[in-house]
């Protein structure tokens, strides 16, 4: 009997074969659940439904910021400052209900532009506006991490993000590299703003952060789910054959391996483990550049967001390594047939 080698090919390399998906992977793992059955004799048994619990609500995430002590007086002083404009615009009633990402580059504007205005206050002698400032500087410096989480992983752009919207069509197939990008832009831009560069190009700060929203994080996961689903349930078909007896005498085949094979070779490797594979790649270009945030940020993650960020991470980790749990089921069943 041939051996089973095809068992530990590994995913990566499978990944070429993605350009054959028939673009209806939930039929294809129901079909080769359902021939394993018949293969086997064996009844799947009920598997409990694997729950995906989504981000909180940006509003619960939103971190309390300290507002600074300028006050009109000194917005008036602050004339011959670029940064009086920069105050003017803070102060306004659309600055005070300016959104997340807003107030975000206001402060950085309020960084980058504060230094020379206070140097030259104190050289005229402003002595007492000038060191209002620096301290305003140090507040929205220290507030600066809780102002980039606020725009961004706990802004509505990134709660967006891990909602499944479309359709699951033939996703991966359809993604792009648009939102990982602009995942990257992000964490990049914010790692040179807490470095102390505080230089900002505010439209294409906005723009990434539409598209990060238009990202598949939610996606991902429910086709995550989808086969974590499946597979548990022929692991099931596949223990439960295991726990009546070998399916082979020692050195000896058997036609229900034989047809085994054939299920095995056909519908799990050629339909099902393809689309695992393109799972896979997307996961890992999705996931690294927010959990990069997440890193550069870590210090101001409430509570709330770290207690989703560790279920989420907990639930990625058990439904990727789905294909490898079945593969070693599967292996354990053929073992006295090699």
């Amino acid at each position: 009997m041939r051996a089973f080698y095809f068992l530990i090919v590994p995913l990566l390399v499978l990944s070429a074969l993605t350009g054959c998906d028939n673009g209806s992977h939930e039929a294809d793992l129901a079909d080769y659940v359902a021939r394993l059955q018949r293969t086997l004799q064996t009844s799947a048994m009920a598997q409990t439904p694997f729950q995906v619990i989504p981000p909180p609500r940006s509003g619960e995430l939103q971190l309390p910021i300290a507002p600074g002590k300028l006050d009109a007086l000194d917005f008036l002083a602050l004339r011959g400052c670029a940064l009086q404009v920069t105050v003017g615009k803070r102060n306004s009633s659309l600055g005070l209900m300016a959104a997340p990402s807003q107030q975000l580059l206001l402060d950085l504007e309020y960084l980058r532009l504060a230094p020379e205005c206070i140097a030259s206050l104190a050289q005229r002698g402003e002595s007492s506006l000038a060191q209002t400032l620096q301290s305003a500087f140090d507040l929205k410096l220290g507030q600066l991490p809780m102002r980039i989480f606020n725009a961004t992983l706990g802004g509505p752009e990134y709660r967006q993000l891990w909602r499944a919207s479309r359709r699951p069509g033939t996703y991966p197939q359809q993604t792009s590299s648009v939102v990982t990008s602009a995942l990257q832009q992000i964490t990049s831009l914010s790692d040179r703003w807490l470095a102390g560069q505080f230089t900002a190009d505010n439209r294409a700060f906005e723009i990434a952060l539409g598209e990060v929203a238009g990202g598949d994080g939610g996606e991902l996961q429910r086709a995550l789910v989808q086969q974590q689903h499946w597979l548990a349930s022929a692991n099931s078909v596949v223990k439960q054959r295991a726990a009546t007896g070998p399916l082979c005498q020692p050195g000896q085949t058997s036609a229900e391996a034989e047809i085994l094979q054939t299920v095995i070779q056909k519908f799990f490797i050629g339909r099902v483990q393809p689309w695992s594979a393109s799972l896979a790649r997307r996961h890992h270009e999705l996931i690294p550049p927010i959990s990069s945030l997440e890193t550069t940020l870590a210090t101001a993650l409430p509570d709330t967001y770290r207690k989703w960020q560790q279920h989420r991470d907990k639930e990625l980790k058990i439904m990727m390594a789905a294909p490898k749990r079945h593969v070693n089921a599967l292996q354990t069943l053929l073992a006295p047939c090699q």
